[in-house]
């Protein structure tokens, strides 16, 4: 299992490191649908997307969780799996960015998954992963996963358990 998390972090970083695109739009109903590997400004710019600087803008990120991070910023990677029609990910995905600019985490380091309804993208990454629900924030320390946080987490403070997964290892 290590080795495989060692290969979709090598194939993500590979993949957004070029400045082609490697995700589709698709539109259902009133939601605009990104699937593949996005990175933050292309959630962060488009128009359709308000919700992104509205959520953003409402959060104080978690003093322990950046103290955690930024003690590590340099080991940590994350993999998020997040779909652009998912409340939850409407509300976490740009608190989570906010949370990892105050731990100056380098943009290399997030590798941001856009998944349609199904909870599928391309490569079967969400299927290889064990992705279910979204969001989905996977930690990474030096190319191993030492934890992650589904949703709102197991105690509904995602980014307090972010802290607490790095802070314990």
């Amino acid at each position: 299992m290590k080795n495989l998390y060692l290969v979709v972090l090598t194939v993500l970083i590979g993949l957004t490191s070029f400045s082609q695109t490697h995700y589709e739009v698709t539109v259902q109903g009133p939601d605009k649908i990104l699937k593949g590997v996005l990175n933050r400004e292309i959630v962060q710019n488009d128009s359709t997307f308000k919700w992104f600087k509205t959520n953003q803008q409402a959060y104080t990120p978690n003093a322990d969780a950046v103290t955690a991070l930024k003690s590590k910023s340099s080991a940590l990677h994350f993999i998020v799996f997040g779909g652009t029609w998912c409340d939850d990910t409407k509300f976490i995905l740009p608190r989570f960015y906010s949370l990892t600019d105050a731990a100056t985490i380098p943009a290399d380091h997030i590798s941001l998954i856009g998944v349609d309804r199904s909870k599928k993208t391309f490569g079967y990454l969400t299927e290889s992963l064990n992705v279910v629900n979204v969001p989905t924030i996977i930690v990474l320390k030096d190319g191993k996963e030492i934890g992650r946080v589904v949703e709102y987490g197991k105690t509904g403070q995602w980014d307090k358990e972010i802290g607490q997964i790095v802070a314990a290892n």
